[in-house]
């Protein structure tokens, strides 16, 4: 395969921001989903479609790294932030299928507070890749510092929510299938604490 040795600047942070759309446009389907909480296989497919064509975007993100010699940021922060975006749209996707593999009947109305954060989250992230070509603190700092504050709050949501349903007023079956749910509702969350940290981590580089 032959290399390149240069390409237009701007693909990969196209690609990037194409991903991040995609991945606030599933945090709207899903937040649909909770919140209007009807027709949810329909609803759960159309989330599915969504990961399918964030695979495709990582694919094409990986795809032009494989074959360019220069790249506009390190390799590896590519190649994070690529991955990371994907491991937070899985975790999406997993939630949505998980409400109709255990056939939930009714969300708690803790899910619904940590898919608020998500959204906001998942809004910052598409803000910080809208500035990232320019690689420029004073404007990226307050989306990562903002995406740091999300997390916290919700991990606070998580460790109550994991309280609540091991208080002894739930099934024990129930309890399992909502943990599962709310874990990978988490595991979103901490993504796009990731996707932070790996943004920080190459605008300072060009600092």
């Amino acid at each position: 395969m032959r290399m390149r040795i240069a390409q237009r600047s701007g693909e990969f942070f196209e690609l990037f921001l194409e991903s991040a759309q995609n991945l606030r446009a599933a945090t709207e389907l899903r937040k649909d989903l909770i919140e209007n909480y009807q027709d949810v296989e329909e609803k759960a497919q159309r989330i599915k479609d969504r990961e399918h064509e964030g695979d495709e975007i990582t694919h094409a993100i990986i795809r032009r790294l494989n074959t360019t010699f220069v790249t506009p940021m390190d390799r590896e922060d590519i190649y994070a932030l690529a991955s990371a975006l994907d491991d937070v749209m899985d975790a999406i996707e997993a939630v949505a299928d998980l409400f109709v593999l255990h056939r939930i009947e009714e969300p708690l109305p803790e899910m619904k507070a940590q898919v608020d954060v998500i959204l906001r989250g998942s809004e910052e992230t598409e803000k910080a890749l809208t500035l990232l070509p320019r690689m420029t603190r004073e404007q990226l700092e307050p989306c990562w510092v903002e995406v740091s504050r999300l997390e916290d709050e919700g991990d606070r949501i998580y460790r109550k929510t994991v309280a609540d349903l091991f208080s002894g007023d739930y099934k024990a079956i129930d309890v399992l299938k909502w943990k599962d749910i709310v874990e990978n509702l988490e595991m979103a969350i901490d993504g796009l604490q990731k996707l932070a940290n790996i943004i920080e981590s190459a605008v300072l580089k060009h600092a």
